[in-house]
């Protein structure tokens, strides 16, 4: 199989090819460089393209293939496999943009982000930086600053946010593998517009240095894929905390569990659980749809409430207004031109929230967090929609849900955003057919530092073809 083929085929088969001699590192990420030339034009997904650096990378991985023989290339599942990030990841020699105009200009990094290096060390080639919502305040990736990322089934359709330039660069088949941030659901909302796979890990999970953040006590970091395998193989090499001088906070001081050996492990003997109520009242239909054919093929008909979701989710909304706002406050100040006015004016109005709201919206959460983990002890695993709706037309301002007109933008993330609130980890598995011609996505949910079990639904859903992500034909 030549490089342009291969590049639409899943990381794992890249990597194989690339380590049995089948193609070269430096054949496999020039037909990268090439299909983003070729359709970028349409998807807007990259921002930045590090041609030169992608190249040269991918020259020292063929070199070091060459004169190892092969030997220990199994310790590097991602050998030669071109990838890209969300643009608030540091790129050494690149400004870390999140999306804006103000970060233009900013100081160029002076090296990469924690997770890129992991990937790189993984055998990976970085090959760019990805579109988002400035400041990763939104769920369409319509950025006035630089244009909306498109959705690659349907141009015409947003990508979804604020990860959409990850999520529409794996969809358009451009790289196999991205990275994203989700902070109310900008992981999940991107992989079931575009009918890919995303990973949100459990809170902490994953170290953040080197990322511009949003809400640095909801922020996770998670990848992007066309199959599970890539997801484990990817999640893997990220995994554990920092070592030496950490720098994140909020990252768990736990040791690396990996993955990727346990995905066949199959479904035998969970408890899963379909989540109504709440989560079946703000979806349409087909999200419905989605949801339901999932349970049927996992053998799972017993409905649940999520306790307390609805408080929950208002006290994400305070709580990342508030956040959002101060970490912005000296800009939105000086500079209150320079943001897209959306953001600006929900900071703006971030920054007139008493503190005793905050304070006890963070109350909320942590009862609310008590409340769902007593939930685990009857369950391993609960199901719900990714979004209320399949990808909206790019510019729509509202849709229907059960005869309420809704703002797109706060509700695309309505079933996320109560989920990511207490850190739970996720897997966003794509549904075809629920919707005449785009797909959707449900969530698998499990308890705290359980990715195990969600790549393991996710992993049997795909072996059993309920689920599937097709590069987009364009």
């Amino acid at each position: 199989m030549n490089a342009d083929a291969l590049i639409l085929q899943d990381a794992a088969a890249m990597a194989e090819a690339v380590r049995s001699g089948a193609t070269r590192a430096v054949a496999l990420v020039q037909a990268s460089l090439d299909r983003i030339a070729v359709t970028d034009g349409r998807v807007n997904a990259f921002t930045d393209v590090v041609r030169e650096r992608a190249l040269r990378r991918a020259a020292q991985v063929d070199a070091s293939l060459a004169s190892s023989n092969g030997h220990r290339t199994r310790e590097l599942p991602l050998l030669g496999v071109p990838f890209a990030v969300k643009n608030l990841f540091d790129i050494a020699g690149l400004q870390t943009l999140a999306g804006s105009k103000i970060e233009r200009d900013s100081t160029p990094a002076r090296s990469d982000a924690a997770l890129v290096r992991r990937l790189e060390s993984a055998g990976a080639v970085l090959v760019g930086a990805l579109n988002m919502d400035e400041y990763a305040y939104g769920f369409t990736t319509e950025n006035s600053h630089v244009g909306p990322a498109h959705n690659p089934h349907d141009l015409t359709r947003i990508a979804g946010g604020s990860s959409g330039g990850s999520g529409a660069a794996v969809a358009a088949g451009q790289v196999p593998l991205t990275l994203g941030s989700d902070t109310n659901g900008s992981i999940r909302v991107p992989a079931s517009l575009c009918g890919i796979f995303g990973l949100k890990p459990t809170f902490g999970r994953l170290p953040r240095t080197g990322t511009y953040p949003f809400i640095s006590s909801l922020d996770h970091l998670g990848p992007f894929a066309r199959s599970v395998r890539d997801l484990a193989l990817a999640y893997d090499a990220m995994q554990g905390p920092e070592t030496h001088a950490p720098l994140d906070p909020g990252c768990a001081q736990r040791a690396a569990e990996p993955v990727a050996a346990q995905l066949s492990h199959g479904t035998r003997g969970l408890r899963i659980g379909v989540l109504g109520g709440y989560f079946r009242e703000r979806a349409q239909p087909e999200a419905l749809s989605a949801v339901d054919r999932v349970a049927e093929a996992l053998g799972a008909s017993q409905a649940v409430e999520l306790p307390m979701v609805e408080a929950g989710r208002a006290a994400a909304f305070l709580i990342t207004n508030a956040e959002g706002a101060a970490l912005h406050l000296h800009d939105l100040r000086q500079r209150p031109q320079d943001f897209e006015p959306l953001s600006r004016d929900r900071f703006l109005a971030g920054a007139l929230i008493p503190a005793a709201w905050v304070a006890r919206a963070q109350r909320v959460r942590r009862l609310y967090a008590e409340q769902v983990a007593r939930l685990f002890e009857r369950f391993d695993i609960l199901l719900a929609p990714s979004t209320p709706c399949a990808a909206t037309p790019l510019g729509a301002e509202w849709f229907e849900l059960n005869g309420q007109r809704l703002p797109v933008r706060p509700n695309m993330g309505v079933l996320t955003q109560p989920i990511s609130c207490i850190g739970l980890p996720v897997c966003a598995v794509p549904v075809w057919g629920a919707h005449a011609s785009l797909p959707i996505g449900v969530q698998v949910i499990a308890a705290p530092w359980r990715e195990d079990l969600v790549l393991r639904v996710a992993a049997a859903l795909e072996a059993a073809n309920v689920v599937q992500a097709p590069v987009a034909a364009l």
